[in-house]
């Protein structure tokens, strides 16, 4: 649309989100979410309208052109509601409430989302994607019943306002036995009658990645040598790096499948996800030297480094799953295209990919998937594999040369610092896997912009970064995920500098954030109003929660400054998880990584001396997830540096375990000598 001569224009064109100035001009007079929308209300006597989406998601594009675009049915929202459009990634406190709302409603949610409340935000009536007849079904009936009837809608408002705030789990859950190995070894035991052993993840459709929950039984299998354990996890990494879930082209993740065979994407490429799967795939790859978890991990972050990276180096929010109005049409080729681009190598990329009914789509397109074991598709060519994936590099730059041709999808360029945070420690985990000093440096380059840009003057953060943009006050997985990606920092380089903002900004979370009656944090601090309800968020999702975020981040610091409050406070955190975790493993996976911290033992390692960041670079080589490590030249105030550990100008290694330190030695190889001697191995017969 050309904006300079559209013929609608409402309130949104003030605003700086992608999603909301997708609708700016539509002929619906939205508003953003804000106190004077919410007292227009009031003083209109107008129930709310809430839609909720993101600028990424297909289906609320559809919504949009179909029924948003439509003057019909703007006349009839305009006439009989307050109409509010929320981005869900601006303003994800928002989002909670009325997606749980509806939820308790349908049994279901999604995006778009749409919700409908009285004047003082109370929620009544909802639902997901509409098409337009039944859209303006189910608005003049809405705005019938709050004329004919409003205390009834008030009556049935006051029920779902107390579902929503139904945590009485949380609150009232007396003290819990401590749990033990076996308690694991269940969780993880009645988990598997959901494993899909055929095609990898969950036994549905469709398919999230779920990162998180790959992370944890890729550890637990670990620790326990599990073969059958481990072989299931990487059956679902590999599925998924073959898939057409993932960009053959140009790297990187789409956000899930629509079926079970990871073949079919929902197009959109989103940070969160990308960040968390480089997390992942880099701590698959230091298990198991698998190189094709490392190819994933450059590929990727090549990726985030062209099409998410702003100028200033941190990182955007997402891509759009359509372009050219259709979805996918971006990333899938017709067998012509294909042709023209790659001309002789055209055999040797249909020896490689699905270029058949199996790679097939609609509209004769095919989504690129690898359908054999590459050395097993090197033998039928009678070349090496080195060879072939020599070829592979080619076939991709050539695909990539004339994709870019094509018009790109749409980017959202929102700043978030909660992804951002996901995405700095995703570096640090690619540095600590693979070495290349490049991922250091853009993690540690935005990270830095970060602390400098989105802190406020009393130490609080803030959701968003814009150079325009309107400030949304931080919630409580921008302190989690930016904490954690700077201590994530502080093991990649030793820099004493991220673990003391680490603690100042921890502390900050516990001032504003914790409530004392569970012992749990508040979704949103106690600056924020205008909500019906503070959420507490526990349950992980294809994002860790913020609580069980916070808890990890209190083991971990509680270790390093030996601070006794913090580690009670993540143990009592955990005891509120556990509940859920035994009735539904999948959705407390980021809880389970933290139970098995609790349970291994926890090395506390100390590096001192003048080649000890020398020799830090050399230890993290080993993988030991179970630790934490500083380095330095000399002594600090951090207590595992403390100047008695210094002495005759020799390095050397301390390692401690549960308040007792062993023989300091004077090599890597001697520490990770000592640590293997005590380095315990879960056992399916563990008492």
């Amino acid at each position: 649309m050309d904006k300079t001569k559209a013929k609608f224009t409402n309130s949104l064109i003030a605003e700086t989100s992608p999603y909301l100035l997708q609708h700016a001009h539509n002929p619906v007079l939205w508003h953003a979410w804000n106190e004077e929308a919410l007292a227009l209300a009031v003083q209109e006597n107008k129930p709310l309208l809430i839609s909720i989406g993101y600028s990424a998601c297909h289906w609320c594009h559809v919504m949009a052109h179909e029924t948003f675009e439509n003057e019909a049915a703007a006349r009839v929202m305009n006439d009989n509601f307050i109409c509010i459009k929320v981005d869900r990634e601006e303003r994800p406190d928002v989002d909670q409430i009325y997606m749980n709302a509806v939820q308790i409603m349908t049994g279901s949610g999604g995006w778009p989302l749409n919700c409908f409340a009285l004047p003082d935000g109370r929620p009544f009536y909802g639902g997901t994607y509409y098409p337009k007849e039944r859209w303006l079904q189910v608005c003049q009936s809405v705005a019938k019943a709050y004329q004919d009837d409003p205390q009834k809608l008030s009556k049935y408002a006051d029920q779902i306002v107390r579902g929503i705030k139904q945590d009485d789990f949380i609150l009232n859950q007396g003290e819990i036995p401590a749990f033990t190995i076996r308690d694991v070894q269940t969780i993880v035991s009645d988990w598997q009658d959901d494993f899909d052993l055929v095609n990898g993840g969950a036994r549905r459709s469709p398919k999230f990645p779920m990162p998180n929950n790959q992370l944890f039984l890729l550890r637990y299998a670990f620790y326990a040598q599990d073969p059958a354990l481990m072989a299931y996890v990487r059956l679902t990494l590999d599925k998924m790096a073959s898939g057409g879930i993932y960009d053959h082209v140009g790297g990187g993740f789409a956000r899930y499948s629509t079926d079970a065979l990871w073949k079919v994407p929902h197009f959109e490429k989103m940070l969160y996800d990308n960040a968390q799967l480089v997390s992942l795939y880099a701590e698959a790859f230091r298990i198991t030297q698998d190189p094709l978890y490392a190819r994933v991990v450059k590929e990727t972050l090549a990726f985030i480094q062209a099409e998410l990276t702003s100028p200033d180096g941190v990182f955007y929010a997402s891509l759009d799953a359509d372009s050219e109005g259709e979805e996918g049409k971006y990333y899938t080729w017709t067998e012509t295209e294909l042709r023209e681009a790659l001309g002789e190598k055209y055999a040797t990329a249909q020896a490689i990919f699905s270029i058949d009914a199996d790679g097939y789509w609609e509209s004769g397109r095919y989504i690129l998937l690898i359908k054999n074991d590459l050395a097993a598709t090197a033998g039928k060519l009678g070349i090496s594999t080195g060879e072939l994936l020599h070829d592979l590099d080619e076939i991709k730059l050539l695909l990539k040369r004339k994709r870019d041709q094509r018009v790109a999808p749409a980017l959202d360029d929102k700043v978030l610092t909660s992804w951002n945070g996901l995405m700095i420690k995703a570096y640090a985990d690619a540095y600590a896997a693979i070495g290349d000093p490049a991922y250091l440096e853009r993690a540690t380059r935005a990270a830095n912009f970060l602390l400098e840009n989105v802190i406020n003057q009393d130490g609080s953060l803030l959701h968003t970064w814009k150079i325009s943009g309107k400030p949304v006050k931080g919630f409580l997985d921008d302190s989690s995920f930016l904490i954690e990606a700077l201590i994530a920092l502080h093991q990649a380089d030793f820099d004493e500098k991220w673990i003391w903002k680490a603690i100042t900004l921890a502390e900050s979370a516990l001032s504003h954030f914790h409530d004392e009656a569970s012992g749990l944090f508040f979704y949103t601090s106690d600056q924020d109003s205008g909500l019906i309800t503070r959420n507490i968020d526990i349950s992980d999702s294809v994002i860790p929660s913020s609580n069980s975020g916070m808890a990890h981040i209190f083991f971990v610091l509680g270790h390093v400054f030996e601070e006794a409050r913090y580690l009670e406070l993540s143990s009592q955190m955990l005891n509120k998880a556990i509940p859920g975790m035994r009735r539904y493993p999948a959705g407390f996976s980021n809880w389970g990584l933290l139970m098995l911290q609790k349970l291994m033992p926890f090395y506390e390692v100390a590096i001192c001396g003048s080649s000890a960041k020398e020799w830090g670079n050399a230890f993290q080589k080993h993988y030991i997830p179970n630790k934490i490590l500083a380095a330095s030249s000399a002594p600090s105030e951090l207590p595992l540096l403390m100047e008695e550990r210094f002495a005759d100008g020799k390095t050397r290694i301390y390692v401690c375990v549960k308040n007792s330190c062993q023989t300091p030695v004077d090599s890597v190889k001697a520490a990770i000598m000592a640590i293997e001697k005590t380095f315990p191995q879960i056992s399916p017969q563990t008492p």
